[in-house]
């Protein structure tokens, strides 16, 4: 099982896939300074093995090292994540 998280910009979300699967996806949209990711969904298949937390992990990741625009978390999943883990706290108030 090879998961891969990627930035599908043409759809804005984050897909996350599993052997050339999409499984889960965190939509987002965009401005000049902002990206509010606002609904986070993983197959009812893949849900309770810990998909959802790689994905914004590595959409939080991605946003930190490409842009510096700051993150809205309006996804309840995506503010509980960011509130469990203080290291991307300052990702809200860039």
């Amino acid at each position: 099982m090879a998961l891969e998280v990627r930035n599908d910009t043409d759809q804005q979300q984050y897909s996350l896939v599993e052997d050339g699967d999409v499984i889960g996806f965190a939509a987002y949209e965009t401005d000049d300074d902002e990206i509010r990711f606002v609904h986070t969904e993983v197959d009812p298949a893949h849900r309770g093995g810990g998909h959802a937390s790689v994905l914004v992990q590595h959409a939080l990741d991605d946003v930190r090292s490409e842009s510096s625009r700051r993150v809205v978390p309006q996804c309840s999943y995506v503010a509980a994540w960011i509130e469990r883990h203080p290291d991307y706290q300052e990702l809200t108030t860039r």
